[in-house]
């Protein structure tokens, strides 16, 4: 019937329905409802509009798409594997939309245009009083293999390549937890994505707000790697925003007397050990830093600088070596939610009046440092020669071979094309507004939306997910991977779906796990998540999970 209607156009929304159901696959991913609204999965009801009047709405549509993730079904294509029935059953419908409705229904979230809205309500929820303020920032680049769309060349550290890719910036707690994501469009610096959208959005939030009103000396603090490495724009967000950070010191020539360094408790990652540090002020650019070394194995020192005067130097090592939090963040998204698949296809034009380098003064760059190391490799051939003229009587000055004589003849034709090349870059503007570039080769950007909407869900997943891992930790002593392994696997299991219309409870029993021991863990997550007394959304039905 429902069906029927929304056929003519008048439903709104089908309304979640349960019924008893035996064995439904993947019912374990109902044991993460409860953390996935606890990190405010559902207050996507405050940003986005209803859709457009269908059997599937915002609330089936934005379920769909968590229980997605989390029992790792990466894309809307690969619904046509699924038992959509199955599905279906976990959100109170006969199934989940198929790939070409569920992409419709996507596109009028993401035409909405409030995903950016949605990330910063959800900062609000994440971000309490007890929290550290401590900021990891890392990009993370996603190659884009199409050919539709010019992007700008970026390094990919882990293929050693340059290729065509958009940039992610993200924000993350010390445990490598989410808090927003921002979409870079060309080859901006981290410190200007810093300056110009993350410490807005972060001053932004109502407790860092409280903190300025409350004049905090430090109001929080940055921690990144060395690509933002320059001790005047260190300076200058201490002394503009008071925001301290954290990050290694970069070309480090001297080394500090190792007798100097003792043994302090780090913890990092939530493993204690103890490291060799020791402190002292270093002047860097005109300014003044704390500078933090920690003495490693074969004598290496690990220099480590930051603007915050109120932790100790055992507290700047934990929070600079925890940044692995982050990567292991990404390295985690990559392999388990298909992080880097595109979700929209098309491009986007950017605004023509952003300045960028001058492709071409970038390529006559390039050839100018090759023919630099070749006439390099080339003079390093007559170091000896050299050397003997200046030390030997100029009886045993050697005669120059005829090799010889050809490389002085091919160094000096080097030296005239660099000097071209040098006097052709001279006459060239080194940056150009993209309204200049060619048509053909004018750079653009991939549809930012519907990825960093997509990102946010699986933000929101992330969270639950861990959450959910940390309940049952203390079963797990030495493995902290075999905690998420659990979860997984329990996501996966098939369950009973009881439905009790007059009791208005929804019980759902999960089928037995491979070990006692994933039982007896499981046995305690069902009493936790029964204590929360959640309501599935858009019933009056309270769950009750069972062993």
């Amino acid at each position: 019937m429902e069906r029927a209607i929304a056929a003519a156009g008048i439903l709104e929304e089908a309304a979640p329905e349960f019924s008893h159901k035996q064995s439904v696959d993947n019912a374990g991913v109902l044991f993460a409802l409860p953390a996935l609204i606890v990190q405010g999965l559902l207050k996507y009801k405050q940003v986005y509009q209803q859709l457009s009047h269908g059997y599937y709405g915002l609330q089936s549509t934005i379920l769909t798409l968590a229980f997605m993730a989390l029992c790792r079904i990466k894309n809307p294509e690969q619904m046509k594997q699924q038992k959509v029935g199955e599905l279906g059953a976990l959100i109170g419908l006969d199934r989940v939309p198929e790939t070409r409705c569920l992409r419709e229904k996507i596109q009028q979230i993401v035409n909405q245009n409030k995903a950016k809205q949605y990330n910063t309500l959800l900062l609000n929820h994440w971000l309490s009083d007890e929290d550290e303020f401590f900021f990891y920032i890392d990009g993370h680049v996603r190659i884009y293999h199409g050919h539709k769309a010019n992007l700008p060349a970026k390094y990919i550290s882990r293929q050693k390549l340059c290729l065509s890719a958009t940039t992610e910036y993200w924000v993350n707690d010390t445990d490598g937890l989410p808090y927003l994501v921002f979409m870079g469009e060309l080859s901006e610096k981290m410190q200007d994505v810093i300056e110009l959208q993350i410490i807005p959005e972060l001053k932004a939030n109502a407790i860092i707000a409280q903190r300025i009103n409350a004049k905090e000396k430090t109001l929080f603090t940055l921690v990144f790697d060395r690509e933002c490495y320059q001790p005047s724009f260190f300076q200058r967000l201490w002394e503009n925003h008071h925001i301290a950070v954290i990050t290694y010191r970069k070309n480090v020539k001297d080394k500090w007397e190792e007798n100097l360094f003792q043994g302090h408790a780090v913890t990092i990652l939530g493993n204690t050990i103890t490291a060799l540090l020791y402190e002292q002020n270093v002047e860097l650019g005109g300014h003044t830093f704390r500078e933090i070394r920690c003495l490693n194995e074969g004598s290496h020192q690990t220099a480590i600088i930051t603007t915050n005067e109120d932790i100790t130097l055992a507290q700047v090592a934990s929070k600079m070596f925890s940044r692995w939090s982050q990567e292991n963040f990404f390295k985690y998204l990559i392999a388990d939610y298909d992080f880097d698949k595109m979700v929209q296809y098309g491009s986007e034009t950017i605004d023509e009046n952003t300045k960028i380098v001058n492709p071409e003064y970038r390529k006559i760059n390039y050839k100018i440092k090759k023919l630099a190391e070749k006439i390099h490799r080339k003079e390093a051939k007559f170091y000896k020669v050299a050397e003997q003229i200046n030390e030997d009587d100029i009886d045993e000055i050697p005669t120059l071979s005829r090799s010889q004589i050809q490389a002085m003849e091919a160094i000096t034709v080097l030296q005239k094309e660099k000097e071209t090349l040098i006097d052709a870059r001279s006459k060239m503007q080194s940056k150009i507004m993209l309204k200049e570039m060619p048509d053909v080769t004018r750079l653009n950007k991939l549809k930012p939306e519907s990825k960093l909407f997509m990102n946010i869900i699986k933000m929101i997943c992330y969270r639950a997910e861990t959450a959910l891992a940390e309940i049952i930790a203390p079963h797990f002593y030495k493995e902290k991977n075999e905690r998420r392994m659990l979860i997984k696997q329990l996501f996966n299991t098939p369950a009973d779906i009881i439905a009790d219309e007059k009791q208005q409870t929804l019980t759902i029993k999960i089928c037995s796990l491979s070990a006692p021991r994933y039982n007896q863990a499981i046995n305690e997550l069902c009493e936790i998540l029964n204590q929360t007394e959640t309501l599935f959304p858009g019933t009056e039905l309270k769950m009750i999970f069972k062993n």
